[in-house]
């Protein structure tokens, strides 16, 4: 059983990524910040985690990224960040010459496709 943990305080993006994912037979937990999502990472770590940049903050996926890559038993879990800092008015604060620790980047708005492909990459299926 593959579990994502998708960290997104959209609940409608939150629904349609559940939606899309459970069709093809993922396990999905949710998370609306990063605090959330770093206590239920340290309670039972998934096998991929989608991760958002602007939550509670401009940066909050960012932060997430950076306090689980200096985490032992979290550094290993794959993160694909999506956002649509990119074509925001927040754009500015996105750290662009910074090291981002995750695995994989797409844009919102997401494509079933694109979302099913990269997250079979990252858990390690054939796409």
């Amino acid at each position: 059983m593959t579990t994502i943990l998708v960290v997104d305080d959209d609940p409608d993006f939150v629904e349609i990524t559940r939606m899309i994912l459970t069709a093809e037979n993922y396990t999905i937990e949710t998370a609306a910040n990063g605090d959330e999502a770093l206590r239920m990472l340290r309670k039972s770590p998934p096998n991929l985690l989608l991760l958002d940049v602007m939550m509670a903050g401009p940066l909050d996926g960012v932060n997430l990224a950076h306090v689980m890559e200096e985490d032992e038993d979290l550094r290993s879990i794959p993160i694909l960040m999506i956002s649509s800092i990119t074509a925001s008015p927040m754009a500015p604060m996105f750290p662009t010459d910074e090291y981002l620790p995750v695995d994989g980047w797409i844009s919102k708005p997401v494509q079933p496709e694109q979302l099913l492909k990269r997250v079979r990459r990252l858990v390690g299926q054939a796409s």
